[in-house]
């Protein structure tokens, strides 16, 4: 991550101290060499050197103080689907947002809900209470928080639409604060949310509406997403950013690209935006198939697309 506090350790001596101050606050939800893979909807990549699983703002406040310390290089990951992480893993500290972030109530036409609260299942308490204007949500497979940051969306719709303010946990600072949507700066797949900060919940403003109606909408979406995706092999959802005016698929399957592979890592036969893992595939098959991708498109069309997918730790620069 960018935030860093002073490093005047070694990096072995850092995660050392590290580890000492998350283990007295935070006992076995911090765990060493933390496999990576099974949280990621690739299934690929290496071990994390220190993993927390927080449960509180209490928890957030011990992370803050072990990085303010030791300078270690840190991440956040939510439900893992927009994610490639290194073969070698990432040399720092990964933390995830536990079940006390996984929480969903309403207010009114407003639904409030913690960072780790999948976005399908808000979009499910929407139906629940009658409540529409979150019926996209329910085929993106992100968390509440990772959907926030990235800005996700889907069916012509994005989160900035409906949200009406986040609570986020600064880590330089070790405290919460609320911020109202405007203050995001909100764009396509982008959102600019204060310098080390994690999304610890948010709140949406929908509207009431018909529950046959609004099932009807989110039945279409997933339907469409299974027609669409190649939801049976392991992906990272959408590749690629679409650029303005045009369709990141439609890219690469004029420039050719979609028959392109790397080891284990193809081109998906089904949409061209997205990338599939089969047995034997590499996180650096993937990395390095995405640079064969965007130089295929730019040779041809002089477009450099931008990837939506997130890396985690350290790739072969040399391939790209």
């Amino acid at each position: 991550n960018e935030w860093v506090g002073p490093m005047s350790r070694s990096r072995t001596q850092s995660l050392e101290a590290a580890e000492r101050i998350l283990r007295t606050a935070c006992g076995p939800r911090l765990r060493l060499g933390f496999p990576l893979a099974p949280l990621t909807s690739f299934r690929l990549g290496g071990p994390a050197a220190l993993y927390v699983e927080a449960e509180s703002d209490a928890d957030l406040a011990a992370v803050a103080e072990a990085l303010d310390s030791t300078g270690i290089p840190w991440t956040v990951i939510g439900k893992g689907s927009n994610l490639l992480v290194s073969d070698r893993g990432f040399s720092g500290l990964v933390i995830r947002l536990g079940k006390g972030f996984r929480w969903a109530a309403r207010n009114g036409e407003e639904l409030l809900a913690g960072g780790s609260m999948p976005l399908p299942a808000m979009s499910g308490v929407a139906l629940t209470h009658s409540l529409s204007g979150l019926e996209f949500g329910v085929a993106i497979p992100a968390s509440l928080g990772g959907a926030v940051r990235m800005n996700a969306g889907a069916h012509h719709h994005s989160m900035e639409e409906v949200l009406r303010s986040i609570d986020v946990y600064s880590l330089p600072q070790a405290m919460r604060s609320v911020l109202a949507a405007d203050e995001a700066d909100f764009a396509y797949r982008h959102s600019s949310l204060p310098e080390g900060s994690i999304v610890v919940g948010a709140t949406v403003r929908l509207r009431a509406g018909r529950q046959e109606d609004i099932r009807r909408e989110m039945e279409a979406a997933r339907s469409w997403r299974r027609a669409t995706q190649p939801l049976a092999e392991p992906n990272c959802g959408s590749v690629f950013k679409n650029p303005p005016g045009d369709h990141a698929a439609r890219l690469v399957e004029a420039a050719g690209a979609k028959a392109l592979s790397v080891g284990g890592a193809s081109v998906s036969e089904k949409h061209a935006n997205f990338i599939v893992a089969r047995s034997g595939a590499t996180a650096e098959d993937v990395h390095r198939l995405i640079g064969m991708v965007q130089d295929a498109v730019e040779q041809r069309f002089g477009v450099n697309l931008e990837t939506e997918v997130q890396r985690v730790g350290d790739f072969d620069l040399a391939s790209l």
